[in-house]
């Protein structure tokens, strides 16, 4: 099996890719999961250079994060945090080992639901940023963002709350009605595309069915870890398909 690198940049959201990959690995019959080595910079280090839009500085802090999932020995790395691809897929030096591209995953996750009109619920960097709409176009799937006074809600729930490993009940709430909100204007699904939201509202929570971007990082990467997935190419930089 090839070794798995997660490359973390919040704890609580990497925590649970990690958890994915050995999980969804004993759900598929395989109860040595494969290694797996997570590196995480905390995402505070880099909040300064989030704010200020300075993409290639963050890009650099997530190489750094890279170089040293190469000397743990991993063959590739995921990456289960939505907005870091945007610094991910800022100019730079090619990454030293190539990575799955998160946004491809969940698109491709939707295409195969047959969804057609999906929200999207993540940081405001996330939200306002043009990968998810392009790598859903790409599909024939319309890429719906709220309005800015839930995407401000969002966010601050993000950064209060959830990356601290805080989950209330009053939050969960207000994303449910967010979601109600979504579905009354024709969405039919919801994509979870902040690593912990998916800690905060369930499928059972959600009126709409959900696309966890987290979990579905971590299957993906068993899936290349057990050979049953294609071994990524991508090394940062404009994605392709």
């Amino acid at each position: 099996m090839k070794h798995v690198g997660i490359l973390g940049h919040s704890w609580e959201g990497a925590s649970l890719c990690w958890r994915e990959v050995c999980q969804h690995s004993i759900r598929l019959g395989h109860p040595a999961h494969p290694d797996v080595t997570m590196d995480c910079i905390s995402f505070e280090h880099c909040m300064p250079a989030w704010e200020r839009g300075d993409y290639e500085a963050v890009r650099a802090v997530l190489a750094t994060s890279v170089d040293r999932l190469v000397r743990a020995g991993c063959d590739f790395f995921v990456c289960p945090d939505n907005t870091a691809h945007l610094a991910l897929e800022a100019p730079g030096d090619p990454l030293t080992i190539p990575g799955l591209h998160l946004i491809d995953i969940v698109a491709d996750a939707a295409q195969r639901a047959g969804h057609r009109r999906v929200g999207i619920l993540g940081t405001r960097f996330t939200m306002q940023g043009p990968l998810y709409p392009r790598e859903l176009a790409a599909r024939g799937i319309e890429a719906v963002i709220p309005t800015s006074g839930d995407q401000n809600l969002v966010h601050a729930a993000i950064f209060d709350e959830l990356v601290h490993g805080i989950f209330r009940d009053e939050t969960r709430t207000s994303f449910v009605n967010l979601i109600d909100r979504l579905a009354d204007s024709g969405c039919d699904a919801v994509a979870l595309v902040c690593t912990e939201i998916p800690l905060l509202v369930s499928p059972d929570d959600s009126p709409l069915p959900v696309l966890d971007s987290t979990r579905l990082s971590g299957q993906a990467a068993l899936e290349v870890a057990l050979g049953t997935r294609d071994l990524p190419t991508w090394r940062g930089g404009q994605f392709r398909r």
